[in-house]
């Protein structure tokens, strides 16, 4: 019996040595890991914080854009001078896009009776104009004239045959020059903003 208890004690011991070692090297297998992780932690600090960087980045291109604002009217709308015949001066609104006669006429502006048809072409580019078969104008009392110079009727679209006729047919050749426009027959651009037009005498319309 006595011998069978030193065996088993001995076979325990062997068991608790084992063990042992097995903890020991957990161990170590633990410390190892964490090094390891201690190491590689700043290195992925460094990506994170650039990660973070390039993302923030287009956040505050979106926010400075958020800032600026959504579209309005107002970038749509420009300011034009109207000079009556007696010299007063008269500043009023006009929508890019509407014609010259309908800023007018919305504004109170009185430019005489107007007579038009669809445009009879359509300048597309500088190698390329569309006919469009339209009457265009068809009298010519709107007759005004352009701020020479200004940006804006610089590059708008120029007076076509039949405006010509109808400014020659209504208006003497000393009440015509390059300036002359039919305000019907005018768009406008934002680049007018600021543009200056004046209205002539009225030519009398209302006899029977």
């Amino acid at each position: 019996e006595e011998l069978q208890h030193t065996v088993v004690r001995a076979g325990d011991l062997l068991f608790i040595c084992k063990l042992i070692n097995s903890i020991i090297m957990l161990s170590s297998c633990f410390v190892r890991v964490a090094r390891r992780s201690a190491a590689s932690a700043p290195a992925a600090t460094t990506a994170a914080r650039r990660s973070m960087a390039a993302a923030a980045a287009p956040s505050t291109a979106v926010s400075s854009s958020f800032n600026d604002g959504p579209p309005s009217v107002f970038d749509k709308i420009v300011k034009v001078t109207i000079i009556d015949p007696s010299g007063a001066r008269r500043i009023i609104p006009a929508m890019v896009g509407q014609t010259l006669y309908a800023a007018c006429d919305l504004n109170g502006v009185d430019l005489g009776p107007s007579s038009s048809g669809p445009p009879q072409e359509k300048v597309r580019s500088t190698t390329w104009t569309e006919p469009l078969y339209g009457e265009g104008a068809a009298s010519g009392f709107d007759h005004v004239l352009l701020q020479g110079g200004n940006e804006g009727v610089e590059i708008a679209e120029p007076a076509h045959d039949n405006e010509k006729k109808m400014i020659e047919e209504y208006w003497d050749a000393d009440e015509i020059f390059p300036e002359s426009r039919l305000a019907s027959q005018v768009e406008i651009n934002a680049k007018m903003d600021g543009m200056v037009v004046y209205v002539p005498d009225r030519i009398v319309d209302d006899i029977p």
